[in-house]
């Protein structure tokens, strides 16, 4: 039986863990939003129409901050349209998902309802179709102390305090043929860097995220960060990564060792960043948002779902309901470790989506909400990972890929939480058919610490849960030995653990 091994030392720190690492995404977008977190009629919806059985699994699951309303959608979205009294809202075809938007949910009432779910409110305002003043608009109507007509407005609708909404995503996907107003990367940092001077004019405390590549593949990528971070380097905080990750051809090796990608992908935007830092001669350093990162079997999008009928524009249709399997909660906990991996530098993430949506909550409409698998590397991480990431090298056989080449079999991160004592290590067997035996040297530790572990797998890689079957796959107990300094257990062939030592 293979093994691996890996050392832990609460002295080799990586960089602090900030817990936006640990944010999700929620965009109008299918049922995310309506028969998602909204659904008025239901038997657990509370006075505001909000699900609190969905409410309760948000909480469960650690989301630190959700971005919204997009996404796509925000390139076509007038924010006016969702305040104020439900009945005067209009009615709008939203082009991105080409459906109907009724705006019975807005910025009042998402804000609402983050406050209620113990996140905060990341916004994205529409650099698409709009541009400067309208974010200036929203900004004021949000944020505003009761005084000028926008703030008033928020008043008059019900919301006396102002949101104190901190994080502010600068349009979507920008250079994303797909995107209402796509843009070159010249055009893009021009109204990117003066929307974001005028914001900072109002409030310099805002943290401003400007939009990267909207994948690694583009052909723009690399050039794209770098001129608009030439533009408008010293008045945003933030450049934004996003990613999906899907097998393509029956390549489940790849797949599993997803997180290289991602790992490349970090690395490659820090570069480009630090050279642009660096021919400013700037003091400052710009940290990344990876505020869009998930599985996501696109292929069934465009091939099953995508709506082209010009006639047919439905309320909330059932889009990018993809059925989660163990593999891919191995891959999404793998994710999480490359994350985890970069955080003196990745400080806010957001996995897309949250509920219904390519998401770890699933619900049915005057039915149950139930927890896909991807929904426990999640939960686990947000829970144990405190305090800071550990640079732990883990020395484990390798394995072919037809994507990346030779990678590790096993992946893994550790973290140390000095506050508590506590120290976890998160890790995943990427093997499709070999357990392997994973050793930590825990010397550097309390010695009379104790050990737990939880494991996500199953003999069955596909299985999933399903409305009809809500609990076939959930995490269980395994054991740790001990031996003097070294701490022992089994990861099954495709596999994810989280490691609890205190």
């Amino acid at each position: 039986m293979p093994s691996a091994r890996l050392t832990l030392d609460p002295r080799a720190t990586v960089g602090a863990i900030d817990r936006r690492l640990f944010g999700s995404f929620v965009e109008h977008l299918g049922r995310c939003v309506y028969d998602g977190i909204y659904e008025p009629s239901h038997p657990a919806a509370d006075d505001d129409g909000f699900r609190v059985d969905v409410l309760d699994l948000v909480r469960e699951l650690g989301v630190s901050t959700v971005r919204y309303p997009g996404g796509n959608f925000v390139s076509g979205y007038r924010w006016e349209d969702g305040v104020g009294p439900r009945e005067d809202r209009p009615r709008r075809r939203d082009l991105a998902w080409h459906s109907t938007e009724t705006n019975e949910i807005g910025l009042d009432e998402f804000a609402s309802w983050a406050r209620k779910a113990g996140s905060e409110l990341m916004y994205a305002v529409n650099l698409g179709t709009r541009g400067v003043l309208d974010a200036l608009d929203v900004l004021e109507y949000a944020n505003g102390r009761a005084g000028t007509t926008l703030a008033d407005r928020r008043v008059a609708n019900g919301t006396t305090e102002p949101h104190g909404i901190r994080m502010w995503c600068l349009g979507n996907e920008m250079d994303g043929p797909w995107q209402l107003g796509a843009s070159t990367p010249e055009e893009y940092a021009e109204i990117a860097a003066k929307t974001a001077s005028a914001m900072k004019q109002v409030d310099p405390a805002l943290e401003l995220v400007v939009c990267g590549s909207s994948s690694s593949q583009m052909p723009t990528f690399g050039r794209w960060e770098r001129v608009v971070l030439e533009r408008a380097y010293e008045d945003v905080d933030f450049i934004s990564c996003h990613a999906y990750y899907e097998p393509k051809g029956g390549d489940l090796g790849s797949f599993l060792a997803s997180a290289t990608d991602m790992d490349r992908f970090i690395e490659s935007v820090v570069a480009t960043a630090d050279a642009v830092k660096a021919a400013r001669r700037s003091d400052k350093e710009i940290a990344i948002s990876f505020d869009e990162w998930n599985v996501w079997y696109q292929s069934r999008f465009h091939e099953v779902d995508k709506i082209t009928d010009v006639d047919d524009w439905p309320v909330a249709p059932r889009l990018l309901e993809d059925g989660y399997s163990v593999m891919d909660a191995v891959v999404v906990g793998n994710l999480l470790i490359s994350l985890l991996r970069h955080a003196d530098r990745v400080t806010s993430a957001s996995l897309a989506q949250l509920v219904n949506v390519i998401a770890p909550i699933m619900t049915e409409p005057g039915g149950p909400a139930w927890r896909q698998t991807t929904f426990f590397p999640f939960a686990e991480t947000s829970r144990h990972a405190r305090g800071v990431t550990l640079d732990v090298a883990v020395d484990a056989p390798d394995y072919e890929t037809a994507r990346f080449g030779r990678v590790p079999l096993v992946d893994a991160v550790a973290t140390y939480d000095a506050d508590s004592g506590a120290t976890a290590v998160f890790a995943v067997n990427r093997s499709l058919d070999e357990e392997v035996v994973l050793e930590i040297d825990v010397s550097r530790l309390d010695a009379s610490a104790s050990l737990s572990a939880r494991l996500l797998s199953d003999a069955d890689i596909h299985a999933r849960n399903t409305l009809e079957d809500p609990e076939r796959v959930s995490l269980r107990e395994v054991a740790v030995d001990r031996d003097g300094d070294v701490a022992t257990l089994t990861l099954p062939a495709v596999s994810w653990v989280v490691v609890e030592i205190r």
